[in-house]
């Protein structure tokens, strides 16, 4: 979330990018046919990644190579499952595997460099009679591994995966970053225009960063933060729903106390067919007000009233 690591632009993006920050410097290659990683490519490495962090939680081993499921991927990101839906899954992994990082990291005085991808391989399943999507495989880079084994990650709110403007998601990273439960956090609209990698000139940047701020004043449509731009400073809260939920606990959605089994989601699948269990636990995280004794059953109860009370989903 630190750096600018994913293009904002939802154009294919084939220019190499730069970037240094303090001791830091990053330099972006995009891939030869379909450009540069972008934002909502992003999306596929969050799920995975709070998959392989789930499983750890559950005192798994976990390792580079992650089998999921086709269909919780698409729905738990907000893209289709429609006929398109695997030409577009394709380009995004053929983003992820072939954009190259070159980075320098310095460790206790040592200086390295390192060139990185997100992920190493990749893998479709689809079934040949109906071309219905089934698995996705992929092999992630160690250095995201390495990340989950450390703890070293935040979880981001599901309306994350609504916001259709770059920007904004990447706005929402840096504050997830940034002001996490402070009261406010304020960066300069210079600082802050590094840290989005936005290429824009500074007043189209300026423009954009106030119709967002106008937009979250009217629709409160920002998950977490309420965003206000005074002059060339963006100002950034906790919206009072974040708090309520979140509190003074260390841990977010995926609060380590709070554990569920694999099988809790098959069952959950069953309570509520057609219905993302992922996005059922981030209710149910959500709405209960204290740990439960007994996760996977609370869990599996509430999509099962929620099933009863809300039918299939829309």
């Amino acid at each position: 979330m630190e750096h600018p690591l994913f293009s904002l632009s939802v154009k294919k993006d084939m220019a190499a990018f730069e970037y240094e920050q303090g001791n830091v410097k990053v330099k972006i290659t995009p891939a030869a046919e379909e450009g540069r990683a972008n934002v909502f490519d992003r999306d596929i490495l969050i799920y995975v990644l709070s998959q392989l962090m789930a499983a750890k939680n559950e005192g798994q081993e976990i390792g580079r190579r992650v089998r999921i499921s086709a269909h919780d991927l698409l729905k738990a990101t907000n893209r289709h499952t429609t006929g398109q839906a695997y030409a577009t899954l394709r380009r995004a992994l053929t983003r992820l595997q072939f954009t190259q990082i070159e980075t320098n990291i310095h460790d206790h005085g040592v200086g390295e460099w390192r060139s990185i991808s997100f992920i190493t391989d990749a893998k479709i399943v689809k079934e040949d009679s109906t071309g219905r999507l089934l698995s996705v495989e992929l092999e992630m880079g160690d250095w995201l591994v390495k990340a989950i084994e450390n703890k070293n990650v935040l979880t981001l709110h599901k309306a994350y995966f609504q916001l259709r403007k770059p920007l904004e998601r990447r706005l929402y990273e840096l504050a997830r970053k940034h002001c996490g439960k402070q009261d406010v956090w304020r960066i300069g609209l210079d600082k802050l225009q590094h840290k989005t990698g936005s290429t824009s000139t500074s007043k189209e940047f300026k423009r954009l960063v106030k119709a967002i701020c106008k937009a979250d004043a009217d629709q409160s449509h920002m998950p977490d933060y309420s965003f206000k731009l005074l002059h060339d400073v963006l100002e950034v809260s906790p919206k009072p729903e974040f708090l309520d939920v979140y509190g003074d606990s260390p841990a977010l959605a995926s609060d380590i106390t709070v554990r569920l089994s694999s099988a809790a989601y098959e069952q959950a699948r069953d309570a509520a067919p057609t219905w993302d269990v992922y996005f059922l636990e981030q209710e149910w995280r959500m709405w209960m007000s204290e740990p439960p004794r007994h996760p996977d059953g609370a869990f599996v109860g509430f999509c099962r009233k929620w099933y009863e009370r809300k039918g299939k989903a829309p």
